[in-house]
């Protein structure tokens, strides 16, 4: 296949989708890989590494092309669709990106009405067999790790208790608000820093995974065993259970030094775990990294990349942690790419030897999932369904051969949540 990488157009994106060394793993594969000029140099990766890969590098309208597969970290904005480049972007081209269309489904129908397959990554499923394709966990990794650098640099407190000939210095307290892929990372930071750390999810299940890391666990009776869905995301709580969540928060919040918060539910805002009460019982000179910012944040007072002082507590919203950390999440997201690409072409085969190709398995949970536009229209149902769209129509391809098949559940209503396999971890989103 043609697989081409375009440099990344946001300002905060320093990402590239395909390293040097995912690049050589394709090639070998049997594609061909274009890249633009200076795709990977904030990432810290010369143009002379990809062509020692095996990539083509060349300027931006060659590599988009005329068809092929194309792969970014973030896809391109409704205002970058009528650019000279992304307007080559039609029905021959797969648009494989982090899109985010539960959040922005506006985005991902306008994606669906070039034409191109639009693949969503962020909607992997949580099962076992997809974990090496999960790039949700793999930043959540890079953004835990940050948020605890950032929280140390920023805090006039030393996190290690140390013995001193001044004296004794006693160590930091950190509270991590969410237990998912980036809480539990942070946690482990944290303690690598000697903090004594303190966490809270409101997934019993959680508990566990917390204390397994080196934190105490924050144990709230709330009266709900009820917390999280299918996929192993917190679910959406009642307004009485955040107002008792929240008083229960309040002097493990007030007590911290650092407070770091991770929680989020695909789809929807931030839940609200830090209040302006919260924040008034904290200590002058604490430290809120909140990195649930992108959607309104963990916290009333965040501003997304902004700084916030309230009576002397800093609050910081960074939504580009692992940007700031490029050349390793550039390889974590590259090695993602790199498998996930493996199972669309694997999905079907290649039985006749010929060269490689995508195989559209709408009966394979991972693709089926990922899969947001197709033939000019969004048909993910749980897309369609912010969208207001009714059921998708009956026929889809099943492979890459263009046979339809009757999906003879069509008229059924939607399953929007992916299974999860008892032995995979619940994570909050990125």
């Amino acid at each position: 296949m043609r697989i081409g990488i375009p440099r990344q157009s946001q300002s905060r994106e320093r990402r590239v989708a395909l390293t040097p060394a995912g690049v050589t793993k394709l090639v070998g594969d049997g594609h061909d890989v274009f890249v633009e000029v200076g795709a990977g140099l904030r990432a810290g990766i010369d143009d002379a590494d990809y062509r020692d890969a095996g990539a083509t590098v060349d300027q931006r309208v060659a590599v988009i092309g005329s068809g092929g597969v194309i792969v970014q970290t973030v896809g391109p904005a409704i205002d970058e669709l009528n650019q000279p480049d992304w307007s080559r972007l039609g029905p021959d081209h797969t648009l494989i990106a982090v899109h985010d269309p539960l959040w922005d489904p506006g985005r991902a129908e306008a994606l669906a009405g070039t034409g191109a397959t639009i693949v969503s990554l962020d909607l992997i499923p949580r099962i076992t067999r997809a974990q090496s394709m999960d790039v949700l966990s793999s930043m959540a990794t890079v953004a835990g790790y940050q948020a605890v650098l950032m929280a140390a640099m920023r805090s006039p407190r030393m996190f290690p208790m140390m013995m001193t000939a001044g004296g004794t210095v006693p160590p930091a307290r950190a509270v991590v608000l969410g237990a998912g892929v980036a809480g539990l990372q942070a946690i482990a930071t944290a303690r690598r820093l000697g903090a004594v750390v303190e966490a809270y999810d409101i997934r019993p299940a959680a508990m566990e995974q917390i204390a397994s890391v080196g934190a105490r666990p924050i144990e709230l009776d709330l009266g709900s065993d009820d917390a999280e869905d299918s996929g192993g995301y917190a679910k959406v709580q009642s307004d009485d259970m955040k107002r008792r969540q929240n008083q229960a928060l309040l002097p493990y919040v007030a007590d911290a030094d650092v407070v770091i918060s991770t929680a989020a539910i695909p789809g929807v805002a931030s839940p609200e775990l830090i209040t302006t009460d919260m924040v008034e019982a904290m200590r002058p000179s604490s430290v809120i990294i909140d990195l649930a910012a992108e959607r309104g944040g963990n916290c009333r007072l965040t501003d997304a990349d902004g700084e916030v002082n309230h009576r002397g507590v800093l609050i910081l919203g960074p939504t580009d942690l692992p940007s700031r950390a490029a050349a390793t999440s550039s390889l974590l997201f590259s090695n993602n790419v790199v498998t996930f690409i493996r199972h669309l072409v694997a999905t079907g085969g290649d039985g006749d030897g010929g060269s490689p190709e995508l195989v559209w398995d709408f009966d394979d949970e991972i693709t089926a999932d990922t899969v947001v536009g197709r033939d000019g229209e969004v048909v993910h149902a749980g897309v369609r369904a912010k969208l207001g769209l009714g059921p998708v129509a009956a026929e889809r391809p099943s492979s890459s051969t263009g046979e339809a098949e009757t999906d003879d559940d069509a008229d059924s209503e939607p399953d929007t949540d992916a299974e999860i396999d008892d032995d995979t971890e619940g994570d909050e989103e990125e």
